[in-house]
């Protein structure tokens, strides 16, 4: 069964936030979000999932991405205003690197594209982290199916290595090079049994997480391809669907795993290497923004990005809003550290 609310855990969050949330134990114990995002133009089921790019020198000015999976890509500021928009047509998931040009640094940003139901694609982009502008980079053909989850990460040899999901539970990994235009070195496949989406790499030993929706959370090992599901929907710690995974690694191989369980509008939290259950958490209503329900995709950054943010930045897809447009809501890390009591 679910870990009861201790008095301690609330004491420390309830302390930081502007509003006292009602505890709602079947869901775990509640946050506040610290900003959001504009909503996205198009109504209905259409925000998806966000990207974070930390600012090197003025984290202040670090960015969002976020998919409208009608329309195309948005960047916004930590403000939560909007500060570019790319007309990118169906993309689902998406996510970004700093990675080395001939001229310098670039910020390269991917996304699952939906654009053609019967053969998934990735398409890339660079951003002006300067504009929030967003410049074609290419688009590369995976396979057969529908392009849906998506992750990606840069390899000790220089390499990117995109992951894209498709609904028919075939994940395409392809190495690329990207120093003289982007091209695909090669591609392998892997495969869960139903339906996956949300997908993060563990740079760290190699280990790529994948969200089956109905199932739980897939591991699977780079070097080998070999997976195995380690853990599973039960109803209760982690409701179906699965969707979003983010990771708060520490050391060699700890830290924590987090995963969006959609189907009770809460997230659950597990601690690595072992996946033992630490416990769960949700984003509650606050006096000036409301709280998150249907998640979709997360991203989660440790670094520091300013005074608004110094512990982290937890950024959640919002599937409910009041103005009946989804958006994105932007949570300070130290607030989930203080409600479960995390290291």
């Amino acid at each position: 069964m679910r870990s009861a609310i201790s008095v301690a855990a609330l004491a420390v969050l309830l302390a930081g936030c502007e509003t006292i949330p009602q505890p709602d134990p079947a869901r775990g114990i509640p946050v506040t979000a610290s900003a959001q995002t504009v909503p996205v133009e198009s109504t209905d089921d259409a925000a998806d999932d966000p990207a974070i790019w930390h600012h090197p020198t003025d984290p202040a000015q670090s960015l969002i991405v976020g998919t409208d999976k009608q329309a195309g890509l948005y960047v916004y500021g930590l403000d939560g205003a909007r500060r570019g928009f790319y007309p990118a047509g169906r993309v689902n998931n998406v996510d970004l690197l700093t990675v080395r040009r001939r001229n310098g640094d670039a910020v390269l940003v991917a996304a699952s594209d939906r654009n053609d139901e019967l053969t998934a694609h990735v398409s890339l982009f660079w951003l002006d982290p300067g504009s929030g502008a967003l410049a074609p980079a290419g688009r590369i053909e995976a396979g057969p199916g529908e392009g849906y989850g998506f992750c990606m990460a840069l390899a000790p040899d220089g390499l990117v290595h995109t992951f894209l999901n498709t609904k028919e539970g075939t994940i395409y990994h392809q190495r690329l090079d990207w120093i003289d235009g982007i091209q695909v070195r090669d591609t392998r496949t892997m495969t869960v049994p139903t339906q996956p989406e949300g997908c993060v790499v563990d740079g760290r030993n190699g280990t790529l997480y994948v969200g089956e929706e109905a199932a739980g959370v897939w591991r699977f090992d780079l070097e080998t391809g070999e997976g195995e599901l380690v853990i599973r929907t039960d109803g209760d710690r982690l409701v179906a669907d699965v969707e979003g995974l983010a990771l708060a690694p520490a050391g060699e191989d700890g830290g924590y795993l987090i995963a969006s369980s959609q189907g009770d509008h809460a997230f659950a939290v597990y601690r690595l290497p072992d996946f033992g259950y630490v416990g769960r958490f949700y984003i509650a209503d606050s006096e000036t923004i409301d709280g998150v329900t249907e998640t979709d995709g997360i991203e989660l950054s440790l670094a520091n990005f300013g005074p608004a943010f110094p512990n982290g930045l937890f950024v959640v897809q919002d599937g409910h809003t009041p103005s009946r447009r989804q958006n994105f809501k932007l949570v300070d890390w130290g607030r989930v550290i203080g409600a479960l009591g995390l290291e």
